[in-house]
């Protein structure tokens, strides 16, 4: 090493020596100590990137403001690729994979092809997999407590891939089955994703989607519940079903499994906005917030809750999701996306507030694809300018910042963005508590599977 110059790791090495250890030095300590979790929970931003978290970091508290992912003391990289259909064993690999093959990364451990949940790859898309056991099971099987949390509808892709088992991501209702015709409960199968949902006893359930489970998502065929909705099913199983934010809070207890359906379809964002426009974008501004209607809970609120009420003597899983961080990237909407974003590390917050109690908690963040935003320069010109679509946000520093879209379109772009489209860029993971150091590095996605149950 040339004179005068240092390396990170030297650097390190002369602050442990000096007895000046930081907290997250403090917090790899406790790693090292406690072998194994009580409690998981696992947060997913859907879509959340490299970029879409400078993004939020930035707006909202300033080029050197820290949130609360950066606490952590543990951060890595995770390859998200899925599989193309075909012939097997070997499958050849799909480098830009949708929500329902990672999901089902983490939940199973194993590879399987775009549209599909928790179930093995197969000749065609059309052709059902082997089911795959998912680490929720696991940990039912363990006696733990279970919950499911998403801002998304509950049968959406991510939230869905750790209770059903399906073909098609899209079979989300009694009436959506049209494309899975052999996995109906008439024809001997486990049903929609929100059938599978109530069916697997989840302990909580709290998220959008209440248009799948009740008359509008049509009718149970075949089964116990034949002839009922998917709600009518859930309260014959014991579940308490909910329906507002007021509801959720007055909740006390699990002595019921709770089923908690706060909007029709997905859960409203946070903050709202103006979608890009081609070329230099949205004049700048602030972004609008308080666009969540006081009936539907917030992120932070859900999260607050389900820790509460799944906390117990045996511990639990948790999986929370900030869904439309993704489904504001493909809107190329900058606001909805950052205040998904800031929402998804407001609920982080609550769980590390939980944490500092209950060190025998891992907390896991990571993405299940990276997206199509990114942070270019505002004072570009000419041929510098962005070729895609642009929004220009006034951050807490009170600058420019901005974010621009160029991922669909093609040549000749319309008024308004056409959706845009995932990449195939690892994504980070962060960690913090018993087993966290098991994250470091580049890893996959099947790899969580097995840290998630310190393995």
């Amino acid at each position: 090493m040339p004179k005068g110059q240092f390396t990170a790791a030297s650097v390190v090495a002369l602050l442990f020596a000096l007895g000046l250890q930081s907290a997250h030095a403090e917090d790899a300590g406790a790693d090292k100590k406690q072998k194994s979790a009580k409690n998981v929970i696992l947060f997913i931003g859907d879509g959340m990137g490299v970029s879409e978290v400078t993004s939020a970091r930035y707006y909202e508290y300033g080029a050197a403001g820290r949130m609360n992912f950066d606490e952590f003391p543990y951060t890595g990289f995770q390859t998200t690729w899925s599989v193309k259909p075909g012939a097997g064993p070997r499958y050849e690999p799909d480098y830009a994979p949708d929500s329902a093959s990672t999901a089902t990364m983490w939940a199973t451990g194993k590879k399987t092809i775009d549209e599909r949940l928790s179930q093995g790859p197969s000749t065609a898309i059309e052709v059902p997999g082997k089911n795959y056991k998912t680490v929720l099971e696991i940990f039912q099987k363990k006696g733990k407590r279970v919950g499911n949390v998403s801002t998304a509808e509950i049968t959406d892709a991510t939230p869905a891939s750790l209770n059903s088992h399906i073909s098609l991501r899209g079979c989300q209702g009694p009436k959506n089955m049209t494309l899975c015709p052999s996995e109906t409960k008439a024809n001997g199968g486990l049903g929609s994703v929100a059938e599978q949902t109530v069916d697997h006893g989840v302990d909580l359930v709290l998220g959008g989607g209440r248009a799948r489970f009740d008359e509008t998502g049509g009718l149970i065929q075949g089964g116990d519940d034949n002839g009922k909705t998917v709600i009518q099913s859930a309260e014959r199983q014991g579940y308490k079903v909910i329906g507002t934010a007021s509801e959720l809070e007055a909740v006390k207890n699990l002595k019921k499994p709770l089923l908690g359906l706060f909007n029709a379809g997905n859960m409203t964002t946070e903050w709202s906005g103006p979608q890009a426009v081609p070329g230099d974008g949205v004049a700048s501004h602030k972004c609008l917030r308080n666009n969540r209607p006081a009936n539907e809970p917030s992120l932070s609120a859900m999260t607050k809750k389900a820790i509460d009420l799944l906390d117990g003597k045996d511990g639990f899983f948790l999986q929370v999701e900030g869904a439309s961080i993704d489904k504001q990237d493909h809107a190329a909407n900058a606001c909805g996306q950052i205040g998904e974003t800031v929402a998804l590390d407001k609920a982080i917050g609550v769980a590390l507030e939980f944490q500092k109690k209950n060190p025998d908690t891992l907390i896991i963040v990571t993405a299940d694809h990276s997206h199509t935003s990114l942070i270019v320069s505002e004072d570009s010109s000419g041929t510098g300018n962005p070729t895609g679509y642009s929004d220009n946000l006034i951050t807490k520093d009170g600058q420019v910042l901005r974010i621009t879209y160029g991922t669909a379109g093609g040549p000749g772009p319309s008024p308004v963005p056409p959706s845009q489209q995932h990449t195939g860029a690892v994504v980070p993971i962060w960690a913090k508590g018993p087993g966290a150091s098991a994250i470091l590095g580049t890893t996959d996605h099947t790899d969580l599977f097995s840290i998630l149950q310190g393995k």
